[in-house]
């Protein structure tokens, strides 16, 4: 199967809208924070509310590969048009919810939609630029995250001192529209018919083991204790259905998700870069800000910016590492990286017990040069080593192992900071409590940092190339 996409010149318009669904993603997954306070005081259930966070992570955590599939067989455009519209669809919902659980049920339409347009707009950037300038392209996305990293906290701030955190959802409506439009007038490709076997048992033992399971690491040492029946019930049932699911794909004619994804050496240390690129940036984004705040006193806002300097220095090294990696390879580029990821964790690290708000955000720069140069340098080598009709799946999968990362990352340095921290809320926590909690933590991305070094290290020199169409000349390093 091949498609071709449309004129070059209708490029320009397609990453603009590709900006703009990664920015609704991006700004969603922030805004509600400050908005909370406000959203409880109306819709009550305060125990309730940490369901609206994790009902949206697992809902786009366990359908990014279904959706990543699906777009190798009927095309990428359908799937992100789907996407958008169930984001636009679950925004509206949530504007008129009536009731926290009715919020939490219609955050989980946003998160099925979430699920479509993340991996949908890197395996587009993946079908229509180049080798050359994929890196760059990339590096525009990444810095859409970091700018709605600053702009969806402040929304949430003012819609919550307008008390009109409706607005927070409403906000997402005209830009849905106007991304959706941009998609259907400026997005042309042409797939090849031919008949397919849906997987439908895949995608239902997938969804039902993700689901069991991603829950059980969102929500234990959380909501129910990591020994509780809910837990390990979640656990073996999940794992189970996980192992029937192998089985199902290993017969299935066209698997949701090939087994050969986890067979190829470069697909697999990939993809457990990814996951270590997860775990990373949930410990130093769930963190730091707490820290700071908390042992310096710094305020939110300052707090913020420090955390933001690691979002200004990725999209920096995604623009400059598409000619390093044409130089040297997509390995000794990642081997670079991730050196800048491990330098930037030690520093941080190492005046952990010593809080300075200078030294974070410069310890997060570094990390953030070093994400730019092995985060995508390992993606872009994972889309070409396999064609068109494959590239939906590997970009899926990678994105997903970055979302099973932040899970994993969530429950480990959780369970870690509480064993600090003990059951008190972060407000009635000494200064030195927050800062030997938050040091232990950032020991712990360390160690992560140290680990991805060794996937990174075990990636092949030379991807094996697909059939896949090159939308512009340019050669596959070595």
């Amino acid at each position: 199967m091949t498609s071709d996409v449309g004129f070059r010149s209708e490029r320009g318009p397609i990453l603009i809208s590709l900006m703009v669904t990664t920015g609704l993603v991006a700004i969603d997954a922030t805004v509600l924070a400050t908005a909370i306070p406000t959203i409880v005081n109306d819709l009550g259930d305060f125990a309730l509310f940490p369901w609206l966070f994790s009902v949206y992570l697992l809902a786009q955590a366990v359908t990014v590969p279904i959706y990543a599939k699906l777009s190798d067989v009927v095309g990428r455009k359908p799937i992100i048009l789907i996407g958008v519209g169930l984001f636009l669809l679950g925004s509206i919902l949530c504007g008129f919810a009536w009731s926290m659980p009715a919020l939490i049920a219609f955050r989980a339409v946003q998160g099925l939609g979430a699920g479509a347009v993340q991996p949908m707009a890197i395996t587009i950037v993946g079908d229509i630029y180049s080798l050359t300038e994929r890196a760059k392209v990339q590096g525009y996305l990444a810095s859409v995250w970091g700018i709605s990293s600053v702009v969806g906290p402040l929304l949430g701030g003012i819609f919550s001192q307008l008390d009109a955190w409706r607005g927070v959802f409403f906000i997402n409506i005209p830009l849905c529209i106007i991304a959706g439009w941009m998609l259907v007038r400026s997005f042309h490709e042409k797939v090849e018919p031919r008949r397919h076997t849906v997987d439908y048992l895949g995608a239902v033992l997938l969804t039902i083991s993700l689901t069991l399971i991603i829950l059980a690491v969102l929500q234990g040492g959380q909501a129910w204790a990591w020994n509780s029946p809910q837990s390990i019930g979640a656990f073996a049932i999940g794992g189970t259905v996980l192992v029937a699911f192998v089985f199902a794909e290993r017969r299935a004619a066209e698997p949701i998700l090939p087994l050969w994804v986890f067979s190829r050496r470069l697909l697999l240390t990939t993809t457990l870069v990814g996951l270590g690129v997860g775990a990373i940036l949930i410990g130093l984004t769930s963190y730091v800000p707490t820290y700071l705040e908390g042992s310096v006193g710094a305020p939110p806002l300052v707090a913020g910016l420090a955390l933001g300097a690691l979002t200004v220095g990725w999209p920096i090294a995604a623009a400059l590492c598409g000619r390093l990696y044409l130089r040297i390879g997509f390995k000794n580029t990642g081997l670079i990286g991730i050196s800048f990821v491990v330098l930037g964790t030690l520093t941080i690290a190492i005046f952990g017990t010593a809080p300075s708000i200078a030294i974070v955000a410069i310890g997060c720069f570094i990390v953030g040069l070093g994400m730019g140069f092995v985060a995508v340098p390992t993606l872009i080598a994972a889309q070409a080593s396999v064609g068109w009709d494959e590239r939906g799946v590997v970009t899926g999968a990678n994105l997903f192992a970055r979302s099973i990362g932040s899970a994993i990352g969530v429950a480990i340095f959780g369970a870690i900071a509480n064993s600090i921290f003990g059951e008190k809320d972060a407000a009635s926590l000494s200064a030195a409590t927050i800062t030997a909690g938050s040091a232990a933590v950032f020991i712990a991305v360390l160690v992560v940092a140290v680990v991805t070094v060794i996937a990174t290290v075990a990636m092949p020199r030379t991807p094996v190339l697909g059939q896949q169409r090159e939308p512009a000349s340019g050669d596959i390093p070595s």
